[in-house]
């Protein structure tokens, strides 16, 4: 198997691995690439290839998140991971942990260790390296890297809500929030949605979001029924996809160009976060962006011609 070949092979499982530590597309491919490079410029082939190639991408990857977390600090408003559109058929043997290791939640509870601590957890929790192995990618000891995965689990233990683990009860709970949605039935939505229900938007300072969550089922209910029949209205569409393993969807105008998305946690039968993504830096490995701002423009001019 030559080096091309070899690397394909291993390309989803370096980018899930890049994917996890950093939050961001965009930034896990450019991650993936540069181990490309140093694979090339390796004078000599690998004892293990897969071992090789996932210390590479897992030490670049760190680095990243290092600069990343910097400007992170000056971030306008929530900041939300990346959305990656995920098949569910695509893997129906994958461990419940991979599913829910790329969940928005997960990933959120992972901002909060250490880049080396987010490291050693998705080698050793989520991909089930050995601590040889780890020691190897994060440049420690054994010994240091088990004290590293300890701390890791402690607190990705204690922030992990549960969610829905049914998938056809999920999608069947998306498909009663979806609807309700689209008709601008606030009972309806009020129904699907637990009393505490969060909504909250990342727009990075780069198009219309809410500068801090809404909470609560009423206030939910009334802001997103409010909103999204007046999208209709201006052929906006609501495209139900799983994102992050999750129930979500992509809104798209009229032109099929990408608005946002959103994903949904759920828990008891009830939605308990909704988490929607607009920053367009955020958005464009899924399709081509429309102007949010036009789009926003465009709701307003609606809702005045309703009055």
């Amino acid at each position: 198997m030559t080096r091309n070949e070899e690397f394909d092979e291993l390309r989803p499982l370096l980018f899930s691995i890049s994917y996890r530590i950093l939050g961001s597309v965009a930034e896990a491919e450019d991650a993936v690439q540069e181990t490309w490079l140093r694979y090339q410029a390796a004078p000599t082939q690998p004892t293990s290839t897969k071992a090789f190639l996932s210390a590479v991408v897992t030490r670049v990857s760190i680095n990243v998140l290092r600069s990343a977390r910097v400007r992170r600090e000056t971030y306008v408003g929530p900041w939300l991971p990346e959305p990656l559109l995920t098949d569910p058929y695509d893997d129906p043997e994958r461990s419940a942990e991979l599913a829910d290791s790329v969940s928005m939640a997960a990933l959120l509870l992972l901002e909060r260790l250490t880049p080396l601590e987010r490291a050693v957890f998705v080698l050793r929790e989520v991909f089930g390296f050995g601590f040889a192995e780890v020691a190897s990618a994060v440049g420690r000891s054994e010994a240091a890297c088990r004290q590293l995965a300890v701390r890791a689990r402690r607190h990705m233990d204690a922030g992990r809500p549960r969610f829905e683990a049914d998938r056809r009860e999920r999608e069947e709970l998306a498909g009663r929030f979806f609807t309700a949605l689209r008709d601008g039935d606030v009972d309806g939505l009020r129904t699907v949605l637990a009393a505490d229900v969060q909504l909250v938007a990342d727009g990075g300072g780069k198009a219309p979001a809410f500068a801090r969550s809404v909470i609560g089922a009423d206030n939910v209910a009334r802001v997103v029924a409010a909103i999204f029949p007046v999208l209709a209205r201006i052929d906006a569409r609501v495209e139900p996809r799983e994102l992050n393993g999750n129930p979500g969807a992509i809104l798209r105008d009229r032109d099929d160009k990408v608005v946002g998305t959103m994903t949904l946690d759920m828990l008891g039968g009830r939605i308990q976060t909704i988490r929607s993504v607009v920053n367009p830096d955020k958005l464009g490995h899924i399709g081509p962006m429309a102007d949010a701002w036009a789009i926003a423009r465009e709701v307003k001019q609606a809702r005045r011609s309703d009055d």
